[in-house]
């Protein structure tokens, strides 16, 4: 059942669509924490600041999946003032379009089945004492060396419809895009100018998995092709994943979005917002009484957009955002930060 939108701005279908439109596509793995709301927050505001149409997408694919922590998610969104113009829409109810997806690029000879494993491909990696085999921040890639790209094994689409037993996962296959060598250059509204080699950085990365689901990379660009997404703001530990899903497009022969990636919100330590810096959780905050005015301050203030830490409405932060303030590099999440919060 579709979940209830929040009052205030409406999508109404008899007005002609806006020239763009953007997505809030959070992924269900727990509650939405501070940097979340960092990323979603500048997203939908840049949207209303430039009369984007915004799409509500719930990205639910994945072992880290927890039930019920899509309605935490549409939940803490309205609770921040975010509302949405269409949608949402789980990926999980409608998969088909991934299946033809992934056909198509098999018709273009553009994808291969791969029978390695995790450890197999580390191994060969260490052997090869690659430092291309480091792996990115938060998802433990090791560069794929090609091993199955020349074998010719034959297998058949994974059907996204079906779930396989923990035993059939072991013997399934996955499906890898093949990457041309050579960076792939791409403009991003707040870095510039940006290049990434695929191929050495990755390899030949997975699109179809052993569990049979679309990789996040193939389901991504799928749904924004579908969904007419014209502008991708989100945070910066996706940058890898843009020259990939360049490449998606390219084979697809369709242009892909603009894309703006904002700076992540990082502990003392310099690690990426989680656990280990206490509870940053919005959930947590309404616990304690905040007002959701007092979590736009702390946003606004990261963001550049004003100069002090003091509460504004979401109608607030969208006036006074403005993209040539938000700093470019880490935003730190200090004590003062959650002092300020729960003063």
């Amino acid at each position: 059942m579709p979940h209830a939108r929040p009052p205030g701005r409406r999508y109404d279908s008899t007005v002609p669509l806006p020239a763009q439109t953007t997505r809030l596509a959070p992924s269900p793995t727990g509650s939405l924490h501070l940097g979340n709301a960092f990323a979603f927050a500048v997203c939908w505001a840049l949207a209303r600041q430039k009369g984007w149409r915004i799409l509500l997408r719930i990205e639910d694919f994945g072992a880290r999946i927890q039930p019920g922590a899509d309605a935490l998610c549409l939940s803490t969104l309205e609770w921040l003032g975010l509302d949405w113009d269409a949608g949402p829409l789980w990926q999980t109810r409608e998969v088909a379009p991934y299946r033809e997806a992934l056909a198509r690029l098999h018709e273009k000879g553009l994808v291969y089945p791969c029978a390695c494993t995790r450890r197999a491909l580390e191994e060969a990696m260490q052997e090869a004492q690659s430092d291309a085999s480091a792996p990115n921040e938060g998802d433990h890639e090791v560069r794929y060396p090609g091993t199955c790209r020349g074998k010719g094994i034959s297998a058949p689409l994974p059907d996204f419809e079906r779930k396989l037993s923990p035993q059939e996962i072991k013997t399934n296959l996955a499906w890898r895009l093949r990457v041309p060598d050579g960076p792939i250059a791409h403009r991003d509204t707040l870095r510039g100018d940006l290049a990434c080699d695929v191929q050495k950085q990755v390899g030949d990365f997975i699109v179809g998995m052993k569990a049979n689901l679309p990789a996040y990379q193939l389901a991504v660009v799928v749904d924004d092709m579908r969904q007419g997404v014209t502008q991708v703001v989100r945070g910066a530990d996706l940058l890898d994943s843009t020259a990939r899903q360049m490449l998606i497009y390219q084979a697809f022969g369709a242009a892909p979005p603009a894309f703006t990636h904002l700076p992540l919100v990082r502990g003392q330590d310099g690690l990426r917002l989680a656990k280990r810096h206490g509870d940053t959780r919005l959930l947590g905050y309404q616990a304690r009484g905040v007002r959701q005015e007092r979590v736009l301050g702390l946003l606004a203030y990261w963001a550049g957009a004003q100069t002090a830490r003091r509460e504004i409405s979401a109608g607030e932060f969208t006036a006074v955002l403005d993209l040539a303030k938000m700093p470019r590099d880490t935003i730190v999440f200090a004590p003062e930060d959650d002092l300020w919060l729960t003063a």
